[in-house]
């Protein structure tokens, strides 16, 4: 299972401790991450490859491994409350995943969904 994680400064603590309460499964799971994101996640421990930090072009390069079915799920906190000057890469990802039928959580509600719905088919 290949799993895509990225997180918005202000939602990366928040990442880190979803993907720790999440260790079994992951154990499952290859993680790809954003640059910065994927620097915390291996501060707590987990492996992760880490692609370019996201206003750099990492969101760009998540969205093209889903335009190519290299991912299975990308999960994305994103801080709403925040202006992003990579909003437009933001939102190629997001319509990628729509139109390849990726499952994209933005929040830790929808991760878990996504999470069950993993560990129920492994």
């Amino acid at each position: 299972m290949e799993i895509a994680i990225i997180a918005h400064d202000g939602k990366k603590a928040e990442m880190v401790q979803f993907l720790l309460d999440h260790k079994s499964l992951l154990k499952k799971a290859n993680l790809t991450s954003t640059g910065t994101t994927g620097q915390h996640v291996e501060k707590a421990g987990l492996q992760v490859r880490r692609l370019l930090s996201g206003p750099l072009g990492g969101d760009a390069q998540i969205a093209a491994l889903a335009a190519e079915k290299k991912i299975d799920a990308v999960v994305f906190f994103r801080d709403p409350l925040d202006k992003h000057p990579h909003e437009p890469d933001v939102q190629m990802l997001m319509r990628i995943c729509d139109v390849h039928n990726i499952p994209i959580a933005t929040n830790p509600a929808t991760a878990s969904l996504i999470f069950d719905s993993f560990s129920k088919r492994s």
